[in-house]
């Protein structure tokens, strides 16, 4: 069965870059994903993206040796199964406030006896080369990652016990809901202390129980404070802000130069 190579990079103390889909476009996925980043998420939450145009992202991403990841709209273990039939190689759930979504999370991703994932693997036998759907369900449990979002003050509060739910790979700080539920201004980049201070205690409870630690950044230069903090996984702007970004640099460079 195909290897998930970013939990090889994980396990093994190595960083990983993730890019993120927020537009529900196959094409767009396919060329982010022949741009060098280890995994990269498609964004069932707030990005444009329904679960058609989830499996065709999928399948674009799939020309590549990235990682495909894909964050669910909400704790619906219907599309979380979905998903991960369709060949998805990580889950990121938002609004993990407490022990029992974590479990639940977990339990609907994991086939039993760890959880209750209903069998039929349609694509995901295709993209794991598994040769079959029994081969696949044998071995996805060790290799599907699944992150909780820890972005609120439940959250924080509940860390411990979320961290101890058997089957969960690590945490995802959301760093622009969890500046929002301490009273800061949403960012990616956070300066206020209390929200530094709450980001610095996540990855630290989370590498004490020897899980995985994950980020949101606002580019290239968080992301490498990030990885020298101690976070295992940090994701970079999304296809939305690259492409305006890139778009408004040509169209203000032409600008000055004209009215220059």
């Amino acid at each position: 069965m195909r290897v998930n190579l970013i939990r090889e990079k994980l396990t093994d103390g190595k960083p990983v870059l993730n890019g993120w889909c927020s537009m529900p476009c196959a094409y767009s996925a396919e060329v982010l994903a022949h741009q060098g980043y280890d995994s990269l998420t498609i964004d069932m939450q707030h990005g444009a993206i329904g679960y058609e145009s989830a499996v065709a992202m999928l399948q674009a991403i799939s020309t590549t040796s990235t990682v495909p990841l894909a964050r669910v709209p909400w704790h619906d273990p219907g599309i979380m199964m979905k998903l991960l039939d369709a060949g998805a190689y990580g889950l990121i759930c938002p609004m993990v406030n407490n022990a029992r979504i974590a479990e639940q999370f977990v339990a609907a991703c994991r086939y039993p006896p760890r959880g209750f994932r209903s069998f039929g693997p349609n694509r995901a036998t295709l993209y794991s080369a598994a040769g079959s759907s029994a081969a696949y369900a044998a071995a996805a449990d060790d290799q599907v990652l699944l992150f909780a979002m820890i972005e609120t003050r439940d959250g924080l509060a509940n860390l411990e016990e979320i961290l101890n739910v058997p089957g969960l790979d690590g945490v995802y700080v959301g760093p622009g809901d969890l500046s929002l539920a301490l009273g800061a201004p949403p960012t990616m980049a956070p300066t206020d202390p209390a929200v530094v201070t709450a980001i610095a205690s996540i990855l630290e409870v989370a590498r004490s129980h020897g899980r995985f630690a994950a980020v949101h950044t606002d580019g290239p230069m968080t992301a490498r404070s990030r990885f020298a903090e101690g976070f295992g996984l940090c994701t970079l702007q999304g296809d939305v802000r690259l492409l305006a970004d890139g778009a408004k640099q040509q169209v203000e460079a032409v600008r000055l130069a004209s009215d220059g």
